[in-house]
């Protein structure tokens, strides 16, 4: 299988550059190809003939989208259509991914593929439109909603909350509910659900529903930190630009059915998650 991987230099891409053997597998940064100008698309398909595009790009700054709508629709919405219109003229399959952001948190248990969206944030009103503009301009298109990615490659809420204990210490939301997923975990999941031809809607994430405080707790003794410095706080006595969902709790109705194993509980890959942190230097 011929995989071309968008968006490399994120947490997702980079795992997915450790997933894949390189000899299958071309990796793309925006310098390589720039998804806000669609004419680049085509020729670089047929430049390149992957069998298969995996686009991990995506404007991911929750609260300053609320300021540029525009921008982040370009990524969002405009280019995964221009994406998936490519690929499916093609015959190449396409994966894109989206956000547990496309709930509005009311539901009182996890939310499942077959849920109605209703996002509450303009991150997440672009990326729900991204999903069906994917879906309508190719049939075989995989979307897969995940939720609040970590690695160990990058700097992300585990190395925020680590500086956060290792200074004066600080307040972290007690009441958003949701599964960290880790990237190199998707990544592995991602490429399975392919191989199983999976399409359509499909939720992965890591195992063990947490909230923000709990998981900043966890992560900072693991680091070798004192949790203590953290303390709970309320949605409402940290009030941020963009509204959150209370519970963006994401399950699957549909894994079973395709055969692909659940991601492992994330607290089970936390402590790989923080020692590749500390090696590479990030949780300084």
């Amino acid at each position: 299988m011929r995989y071309l991987i968008l968006g490399t230099s994120g947490q997702l891409g980079t795992a997915f550059a450790s997933a894949i053997d390189r000899d299958n597998a071309l990796f793309a940064r925006r310098a390589d190809l720039d998804l806000a100008n669609r004419d680049q698309i085509d020729p670089f398909l047929r430049e390149h003939q992957p069998e298969i595009v995996i686009n991990c790009a995506a404007y991911t700054a929750v609260d300053r989208a609320e300021q540029e709508p525009d921008v982040a629709a370009a990524i969002n919405t405009e280019a995964v259509r221009s994406l998936a219109e490519a690929t499916a003229r093609r015959g190449v399959g396409f994966v894109t991914f989206s956000t547990d952001y496309v709930f509005d948190g009311t539901l009182g248990r996890p939310y499942v593929e077959s849920d109605a969206p209703n996002p509450v944030n303009v991150y997440g009103r672009t990326k729900l439109e991204g999903e069906h503009r994917a879906l309508a301009a190719h049939p075989g298109a995989l979307v897969i909603r995940t939720s609040w990615v970590i690695s160990e490659t990058h700097r992300n809420f585990v190395t925020a909350m680590v500086r956060l204990a290792a200074g004066d210490g600080g307040s972290v939301v007690n009441d958003q509910h949701g599964r960290p997923t880790i990237a190199s975990d998707l990544a592995a999941a991602t490429l399975d659900a392919v191989d199983r031809g999976a399409s359509g809607v499909l939720h992965l994430t890591n195992g063990g529903e947490t909230t923000w405080f709990d998981l900043a707790r966890n992560v900072v003794e693991l680091a070798g930190l004192d949790p203590m410095t953290l303390q709970p706080c309320s949605t409402d006595e940290y009030p941020t630009p963009a509204r959150r969902p209370r519970n963006s709790v994401l399950d699957s109705e549909r894994i079973e059915d395709l055969g692909i194993a659940p991601l492992p509980d994330h607290r089970a890959s936390l402590p790989h998650l923080v020692d590749g942190l500390r090696r590479r230097g990030l949780l300084s």
